[in-house]
């Protein structure tokens, strides 16, 4: 009986505790999480979002900014891979918290985030026709 007692009681104040604050989880690759409160401040996924962030001119003048921007190095002409890259779109288009998750080494995670720090602002994301923070993965194949 004392058992069954313990078991109601931690159940019972678990459940109390626990509903407190409503939290929205936004995922990102690598299969990290990234919780964050529901307020004005929360990050979302494109998945969650109306209308999707984007670059002035689109995905391919995107493309065009990054080829004309990210400088080559020199010193190792046989490298090549693809640096995964995530970053937070702010309500006013900028870019914010900008995490190259993989590079290939040789001052390429550098550069790419010198360049994506020269980016213009973006048109930002919205979600029921209000501005939202959203999260945003990036793939950029390098060949040097």
């Amino acid at each position: 009986m004392k058992k069954i007692l313990i078991l109601f009681l931690v159940c019972f104040t678990q459940n109390i505790f626990s509903q407190k604050k409503t939290r929205i989880v936004c995922k990102t690759p690598k299969a990290q999480n990234i919780v964050v409160s529901n307020d004005e401040n929360a990050i979302f996924n494109l998945i969650d979002i109306d209308i999707k962030p984007e670059f002035p001119g689109g995905r391919v003048k995107f493309n065009h900014f990054l080829d004309d921007n990210y400088k080559k190095s020199n010193k190792r002409p046989t490298i090549q891979g693809k640096l995964f890259a995530t970053f937070i779109i702010e309500r006013d288009g900028s870019l914010n918290d900008i995490k190259v998750l993989h590079d290939i080494g040789h001052g390429t995670r550098e550069e790419l985030i010198r360049v994506l720090k020269l980016s213009p602002k973006w048109k930002p994301g919205k979600l029921k026709g209000k501005k939202v923070r959203t999260i945003y993965s990036l793939v950029f194949p390098v060949q040097m």
